[in-house]
């Protein structure tokens, strides 16, 4: 067993029982196998369901669970009942998560679980990640960063477990496409939501579309960047993103880039 794969089971056993939030992306899902591996029924994986979370990682949640064994449910969240998540600022994930650990919490006190955990890795201290902030504030814990577990070594340990995970592209929910200060509705999420279904039937893994009012900016990864610009499949799919109400569709020629709606921001992030 590789020296931080050894450190995280330490941690998973110390813990008598654990609710692992479970959004079907690399990280959450490695933690939710590995923390079933230690702890069996003792683990509890719980996915919150709401209008921002794509029903792609919901039907791939249900997959793992399914394929793997886990203990598993899912969870109503209501963050688009909070204003100051509706209003989108640049902490927007703070309320998301806020409202999350709240939940968890009445589940774990109902259950008699011990400890929240989530998939938080090492390489999330660098980043811009306000979500970190409400993990503080209800004592959740993050087995992964504290096993100094990578992004890439946690990919390589999925492989190694055979979980269909390893090589998902990066993902997040679907709020994360609107510009900051530009309100969250349920109506801009479920049409991001279909002009990426749109995508993905075209053969599209890594994509996005950033949804600016009445114009759908494409971003897709840079390795299918040129399929995705050739001239007939380009008419093919802005005839097809414009047919849900877009006014305007345009494919950035410089391909995904994650948080690109940061580009520009300047943020202060208190210590």
């Amino acid at each position: 067993m590789r020296e931080g794969e050894q450190r995280l089971y330490d941690l998973l056993a110390s813990y008598d029982s654990v609710i692992v939030a479970f959004s079907g992306g690399v990280d959450s899902a490695y933690l939710a196998w590995a923390a079933t591996q230690v702890l069996g029924p003792a683990a509890l994986c719980i996915t919150a369901d709401s209008p921002s979370y794509p029903d792609h990682h919901r039907q791939l949640a249900i997959r793992i669970a399914r394929e793997c064994g886990l203990r598993h449910e899912f969870v109503l969240t209501a963050e688009m009942e909070r204003p100051d998540y509706r209003a989108n600022p640049v902490d927007r994930c703070y309320h998301c998560k806020h409202e999350l650990y709240t939940v968890l919490t009445g589940v774990a006190r109902a259950r008699g679980v011990t400890t929240i955990v989530d998939g938080s890795n090492a390489d999330d201290r660098s980043d811009y990640r306000p979500g970190r902030k409400a993990a503080r504030e209800f004592g959740v814990r993050s087995p992964l960063d504290e096993a100094d577990l990578t992004k890439a070594e946690i990919r390589e340990l999925s492989r190694a477990a055979g979980l269909p995970t390893w090589d998902e592209p990066a993902s997040a929910c679907l709020s994360s496409r609107i510009p900051y200060h530009s309100a969250v509705t349920g109506e801009k999420l479920r049409m991001i939501e279909r002009a990426e279904r749109v995508l993905r039937d075209f053969g599209f893994r890594v994509c996005r579309v950033r949804h600016h009012d009445d114009l759908a900016r494409v971003e897709i990864g840079v390795d299918e960047l040129p399929r995705a610009l050739e001239p007939d499949l380009t008419a093919r799919i802005v005839a097809a993103i414009e047919a849900l109400g877009y006014r305007q569709v345009t494919i950035d020629p410089r391909g995904y880039r994650m948080g690109s709606l940061n580009e520009g921001l300047i943020l202060r992030v208190a210590g």
